[in-house]
């Protein structure tokens, strides 16, 4: 049957009670997540933030509720708390497999419990547990976060949604690591965690957004606070979104600050006269106002993304920012310029150029001809760069600073891959990173630019281009001084001393960019920093910085989150020994890291056994992308507007998979289900050697993606789990079965095995149609027929189940880069 799906007016939209704002009332309810709350205080340059997210059951049948969501990626995430029924539950952070394990036996047992876990430093999920009907839980989390300060103006950025990735390599067999609707690859084995369902464009607002900032200048002297991409309201020192604001876009402030060089020392304890004690540091130096540097001649590789995600607005800044760095070069330089999708196209395929004018302006024409296609294969341009780099060095080594550019929004995948391959060819190149959107991949443009020494620059708005740009110019420009070393002033009496191993990597510092630092210090917190580097014509510099004692207990979060990061790093690069190291760290701290898990556990039983029904929460499409034709979309948000009025799909750009070729008018519900994610495992075949596609990231149409049975046309069917979800009832059949398999006589044995069949075959449904343990049930159900053999029927299920809830000999999807 095709159900035309036509466009939805405001007036047709009819509110549910005590819903989201903006939610659809239909058959089978509303999204779980019905609001989010952020209330941050920014003092000087960190910000603490509450994130508080209320959760609703909207079913008759007790709910498991998943939710995919961005935080700051420099961000500390110190506290977790469930508030349900007038009972408050302090979470646990706890090493990752023990707290998943703690969530799922409590799940089990029927009690209520939720599980914070981080799967990139800008990603993160909460799963809320056997919700009963009706009910509300609201989970709350803790972050403090430091500000990026450059030329007198520090920025708080507060993400508000993943954007969708693209994910390349391989899909993987065995279970998915989520429930999200990219399969897990081996170049991203975690891919189903980070690709949560996206409502179509055009659906209404489901979750209500509230978000206030107090400022608290901290005696730096306030100048002016600015907002981008959000309309706000400005009460004395608070500053607020205005009601109906989508969750679509980073929130970002930029405050105008007369920063000050300075070394803050704050210990751990109140009591500060122990000589033994530790603490921690944070230091600031701020460069000359009026400084510049020359610098040597440089090698440029830049590198622009041109992918699908990429279409509209970006790819205009794109090619304004890439034209602009191109005309920071001279005749004492030279470049080349890569574009790259699915495949690397040069500008000059000798390889580099001079930075003659005319090279330069056959560069800004290339680029003026750039359009966005195909998928985001960062990796193999990354290496070409780097490759034509290290060659370059080889001809002069020592004579030229190497610098990488990247203009991309960062919307991958596989960013541990890339830095694990890219970290080792590094030396000696600076890479700087110009992230393009409204909801950019910070974490992991911020990571690689850490790794290469260099900088990271955000654009979120065409308005916002010409101020970054500038910027961007100085940041590709020679750094004031390099090779910068921090050591306490010896001798130093009664003062402190560097806990050796914990102070964070040190860049260069750069003109109009203070330079921070931070670390671990033993001993009172008195006393005086050096600060020792090289300029740009090779001479000495030096800077002393007296201490001071203060009183800022988000210094030591945002220190161990920093460490983390590059311990993080370091593992991702292949130093797999660190895995101990980071978590006892985390833990040390209470910082949440990618090895720890916040947990909180209610003592109370609120349901008989796990879940009956799991949803996960799609997430608004990214403001400013243009979602092409094909785009895995949320199941429940077509489903929700079959079930309600018809609804179509405001989309533009180019089709991909199954339904390739432009696509006009309404739109039915056979349509609409190329919007879903994908069917069951066992319906749809697994793609051959090639690559996943996310929203926005197009790729060649193969005739593997299609399916291979009809999609089941039940709309009141939402989502399915996966096999992770449903070990527990495993277990549970495979104690009962040892329990009676020697005390049953023969035929009441036989009726026991076909019971088990069918409430197998249920499970197996539940865990994605899981193809082997469907089979079984098959014939498990045929136990009462003449000719079967049960004994055979009774190893074959024992070996299955044992297998299924055993731990897998693989390593866990967090711990694979």
């Amino acid at each position: 049957m095709t159900v035309p799906i036509t466009h939805l007016r405001p007036e047709e939209c009819r509110p549910a009670q005590d819903a989201g704002l903006g939610a659809l009332e239909t058959e089978r309810g509303n999204l779980p997540l019905e609001s989010v709350d952020v209330t941050a205080r920014v003092t000087g340059l960190v910000a603490g933030v509450e994130v508080t997210q209320t959760f609703r059951n909207p079913f008759d049948v007790s709910l498991e509720a998943t939710y995919v969501f961005p935080l700051p990626p420099r961000a500390a995430v110190t506290a977790f708390r469930m508030e349900a029924d007038d009972r408050v539950i302090e979470g646990l952070l706890k090493e990752r497999a023990q707290a998943r394990a703690d969530y799922d036996r409590a799940l089990a047992e029927g009690r209520r419990a939720a599980i914070a876990e981080e799967d990139r430093p800008d990603v993160f999920t909460i799963r809320v547990g056997n919700l009963s009907p009706a009910e509300r839980v609201t989970v709350r989390l803790t972050l403090s976060q430091p500000l990026p300060y450059e030329d007198g103006a520090a920025e708080f950025r507060f993400p508000l949604v993943v954007a969708p990735r693209y994910v390349p390599g391989v899909p993987l067999d065995g279970p998915p690591a989520g429930s999200g609707v990219i399969p897990d690859t081996d170049a991203a084995p975690d891919a189903s965690r980070i690709s949560p369902p996206v409502l179509l464009p055009g659906f209404p607002n489901p979750v209500r957004l509230s978000l206030t900032a107090t400022v608290d200048p901290a005696g730096l002297g306030l100048r002016e606070i600015r907002s981008s991409l959000h309309e706000v309201v400005r009460e004395g020192d608070t500053i607020s979104l205005r009601p109906g604001e989508r969750l679509d876009r980073d929130f970002i402030l930029r405050l105008a600050f007369d920063a000050s060089t300075s070394l803050a020392l704050v210990p751990d304890d109140a009591d500060d006269g122990d000589d033994d004690g530790e603490g921690t540091f944070t230091l600031t130096v701020v460069p000359p106002a009026d400084a510049s540097a020359a610098g040597m001649p440089r090698d440029v590789v830049l590198l622009l993304d041109r992918s699908g995600s990429m279409m509209g607005w970006k790819m205009v800044a794109a090619r304004r920012a890439a034209a602009r760095i191109v005309d920071t070069l001279t005749m004492r330089d030279r470049f080349a310029v890569l574009a790259f999708d699915s495949v690397v196209e040069r500008a000059f395929p000798g390889g580099l150029v001079d930075g003659s004018d005319r090279n330069r302006y056959r560069a800004v024409e290339h680029l003026a001809r750039l359009e966005a296609r195909g998928g985001t294969e960062m990796l193999s341009p990354i290496e070409e760069a780097l490759g034509l780099l290290s060659a370059a060095a080889g001809e002069r080594a020592g004579e030229r600073d190497r610098v990488l550019v990247l203009v991309t929004d960062g919307q991958v995948g596989n960013e541990d891959q890339i830095l694990e391959r890219a970290v080792g060819r590094l030396g000696g190149v600076r890479v700087h990173t110009v992230g393009i959107d409204r909801a950019v991949n910070a974490g992991f443009l911020g990571r690689l630019a850490l790794l290469g020494t260099g900088r990271c620059e955000l654009v979120e708005s065409e308005d916002r281009l010409d101020e970054a740009m500038e910027h961007i110019h100085r940041r590709i420009g020679a750094p004031l001084v390099t090779d910068i070393a921090v050591r306490p002033e010896p001798p130093n009496p009664g003062g402190f001393d560097l806990v050796p191993g914990t102070v964070t990597d040190i860049c260069s510092l750069f003109p109009g960019v203070p330079l921070t630092v931070s670390g671990r210090y033993r001993g009172r917190p008195s006393g005086t920093m050096t600060v020792r580097g090289l300029t740009a014509d090779g001479e000495p510099w030096e800077r002393r910085v007296t201490g001071h004692h203060a009183d800022s207990p988000a210094a030591r979060a945002v220190w161990a989150r920093a460490h983390l990061r590059e311990l993080e790093d370091r593992y991702a690069a292949g130093d797999h020994s660190l895995e101990d190291r980071i978590v006892t760290t985390s833990l040390r701290f209470g910082v949440l890291c990618r090895f720890t898990a916040f947990v909180a556990v209610d003592s109370r039983v609120t349901a008989d056994g796990r879940p009956e029904h799991h949803v996960i929460q799609p997430v608004e499409p990214p403001s400013g992308w243009e979602m092409p034709m094909g785009a895995p979309m949320a199941l429940g948000a077509v489903r929700l507007m079959a079930a309600s009025t018809p609804m179509t799909a405001p989309m533009t750009g180019p089709m991909s998979g199954p339904m390739s070729g432009p696509m006009s008018g309404p739109m039915d519900a056979e349509a609409a289900i190329a919007f879903a994610p994908p069917p069951p495992a066992g319906s749809v075949r697994r793609p051959s050697r090639g690559s996943s596609v996310a929203p926005g990231h197009e790729a060649p149409h193969s005739p593997e993606t299609e399916l291979d049975t009809e999609l089941d046309t039940d709309l009141d069917v939402v989502l399915v789990t996966n096999l992770d979800a449903v070990r527990p009832l495993l277990a549970e059949e495979l104690a009962r079965l040892r329990a009676v398999e020697t005390t049953l006589p023969e035929r009441e044995f036989r009726r026991y095995l076909a019971d088990l069949g069918s409430r197998l075959r249920v499970i197996a449904h539940m865990a994605g149609a899981h193809a082997e343990l469907s089979a079984l049930a098959e014939d498990l159900e045929r136990a009462e027929r003449p000719g079967t053999r049960p004994d055979d029927l009774l190893r074959r299920v024992i070996d299955m189940l044992t297998a299924l809830t055993s731990a897998s000999g693989s390593r866990a999807f967090w711990k694979r880069s």
